[in-house]
């Protein structure tokens, strides 16, 4: 007797536990939105990537095999980006200005609209009329994205954010020529404001390409890529990804 009734209590008692549980949990589901985080911990400062990856990149001029995985790298990365793909998805957008897309008070406006990126923004380096983005000439193309970062408005008074890039001090006199597509390496404001990968599920991440021109050959070089923005901060040193993207290329010309 006794035996049951203490099974009894147990019963009831984890019964309850689970019941206090599950009510915790919905009533905290019936805060959050599906398409947006309610609370937002981040950096002020996003970080950038490169295409193709890597902190070293070494090529030869004369050898296939050394550059042929980056063309492949970069087709892969900008097939979504093909201008067909994007007509057929997306919004061709007035530039310069930010796309803002409100709810209307409790009626949400999803899913958000994007705005064409579009391959042949990347010019030269966009492997529709070269298809070896410049390696095979020892003038190789790196493609660079900016981090995506939900609400994030990266310039005010109509200001673009830009990237650029220079050698680091040791190499500041091997680097060359750089060119910058799109023009001046801005990332165009009507892609911002980002709003997340379920409101906005088209969203076509603006690209900058880089191409060096006339880098010294046959030595290494530190080269580093950062975003100048007139309301994002300078990232920290603390951070090395914050705002900035730094690697190592290698162009060899010698069998």
């Amino acid at each position: 007797m006794t035996f049951g009734l203490i099974l009894l209590f147990y019963l009831v008692f984890y019964i309850f536990l689970a019941g206090m549980f599950c009510l915790t949990m919905y009533v905290m589901l019936q805060t959050l939105d599906d398409h947006k985080p309610t609370w937002q911990d981040r950096l002020s400062t996003p970080g950038m990537m490169i295409r193709p990856r890597g902190d070293t990149m070494e090529i030869n001029t004369h050898n296939t095999e050394s550059w042929d995985m980056y063309i492949k790298t970069l087709d892969n990365f900008l097939s979504s980006y093909n201008n067909s793909l994007q007509a057929e998805k997306n919004d061709k957008c007035p530039p310069d200005q930010y796309f803002i897309q409100a709810d209307s008070g409790d009626v949400k406006n999803n899913p958000k609209r994007s705005c064409q990126f579009n391959r042949s923004l990347l010019q030269e380096c966009s492997g529709l009329d070269d298809h070896t983005y410049g390696y095979q000439a020892g003038k190789p193309c790196i493609i660079i994205k900016l981090n995506r970062v939900i609400g994030m408005l990266p310039g005010k008074d109509g200001k673009a954010p830009f990237v650029t890039c220079g050698a680091k001090k040791e190499d500041s006199d091997k680097i060359g020529e750089v060119a910058y597509y799109p023009e001046n390496g801005a990332f165009n404001l009507m892609y911002y404001p980002y709003y997340g990968k379920k409101a906005q599920v088209n969203y076509s991440q603006p690209l900058v390409a880089i191409k060096f021109l006339n880098i010294t050959l046959n030595e290494d070089i530190n080269i580093e890529c950062r975003i100048i923005s007139n309301n994002i901060p300078p990232g920290s040193e603390r951070d090395k990804f914050a705002g900035k993207v730094s690697f190592k290329l290698r162009i060899n010309t010698k069998q």
